[in-house]
């Protein structure tokens, strides 16, 4: 575990996870502030280097503010805090973030965010698009994400933002096993 106001990261990590949760009270922009933060140029670093990165809700706000990702996070369309579980599409299952969904082309997830609605300008929505970096689509999107989008990668395919919590279903028990599935993925890649 790094703290924000470290610099330095270890050099043989396999994954980098970027959490949920606040980062700075989020009082300018969702991972604004965050992004700012020293360790981000090691994990930037780490990212060139091929290390697999995953921003998870405010982990996603604080790689697209850092550049490693395109577009940005706003308020949810209703203007209002929105957690519950969520129905994905896995629109690509090709990526070391999705491989181990194999055939599978539906997750639950939960989202837990008053500022998950991906947004970009149309030619970066294209390029996204047309280069199959998105790689998790809301089935009933439930914050007004451009395109329905809850997750994508960056062009080298390391760097996943999503929005909907896998950390947060990994037990049938707890509603779903499906995140599990994510992490799974990046590990048999490394």
């Amino acid at each position: 575990m790094v703290w924000h106001g470290e610099s330095a990261l270890a050099r043989d990590l396999d994954l980098i996870v970027l959490p949920g949760g606040f980062s700075y009270g989020d009082y300018l922009r969702c991972g604004a502030m965050a992004a700012l933060s020293p360790v981000v140029a090691e994990v930037r670093a780490a990212a060139d280097r091929g290390v697999a990165v995953a921003g998870v809700c405010n982990g996603f706000q604080i790689l697209c503010e850092a550049g490693m990702l395109p577009g940005a996070l706003l308020r949810n369309a209703a203007l209002k805090y929105v957690c519950k579980q969520v129905e994905l599409e896995i629109t690509n299952a090709q990526t070391r973030f999705t491989a181990a969904y194999g055939d599978q082309r539906r997750a639950m997830m939960t989202v837990g965010n008053g500022e998950g609605a991906f947004f970009a300008d149309q030619e970066t929505l294209d390029r996204l698009e047309n280069e199959g970096r998105v790689v998790f689509r809301y089935c009933d999107n439930p914050n007004g994400s451009a395109r329905d989008i809850a997750g994508i990668v960056s062009e080298a395919g390391n760097v996943l933002g999503i929005m909907p919590h896998p950390d947060r279903a990994f037990e049938e028990a707890l509603g779903s096993a499906d995140g599990a599935l994510l992490f799974q993925s990046v590990m048999a890649s490394a």
